[in-house]
């Protein structure tokens, strides 16, 4: 991308950050390394190079733009030789995708327990301090509501 005689200018260098920023969030999606995969991608060592290349999307000044981070998982097993064999077979592609569908179920059901438990928490501190909960909020600016400051907010741990 960069210019014959010089260095890549500023909308390049976007542009290059958008087109890899979509190429490794594209990995954690299975059926598509299976797609790869079958097409042979995975024996060019010129695209076995660029997979390389990409792991500094694990750095945390690129990672904090990644909203699949499962992508990052994959781009590590894709650096191994056998993982890229196996993704070829459609049974281990159904395999991974099915397994990614059970965490994101195990993790949106735990989620949901862990709000729906704070919430209860903060209602039964509510009425512990004899205050209503009509009227004791304030909006935070946002679509969201905010407590009363002086009500202590449970903390929620991340799954």
């Amino acid at each position: 991308m960069a210019n014959k005689g010089g260095p890549e200018t500023e909308e390049q260098t976007r542009l290059r950050f958008q087109v890899e920023l979509e190429f490794v969030q594209c990995l954690a999606n299975p059926n598509y390394l299976n797609f790869l995969a079958q097409r042979g991608y995975f024996k060019d060592q010129s695209f076995i190079n660029y997979l390389k290349y990409l792991l500094y999307w694990k750095e945390p000044d690129y990672a904090k733009f990644i909203k699949y981070p499962m992508c990052l998982y994959f781009l590590d097993l894709l650096q191994h030789e056998p993982f890229r064999k196996e993704i070829a077979t459609a049974i281990c592609s159904k395999f991974i995708d099915d397994q990614l569908l059970l965490i994101w179920q195990h993790y949106t059901r735990r989620r949901t327990k862990l709000i729906h438990t704070a919430y209860e928490h903060n209602m039964n501190m509510m009425n512990k301090s004899g205050t209503s909960n009509i009227g004791q909020a304030q909006t935070n600016g946002t679509n969201g509501i905010m407590p009363n400051a002086s009500m202590p907010i449970p903390k929620v741990m991340p799954p």
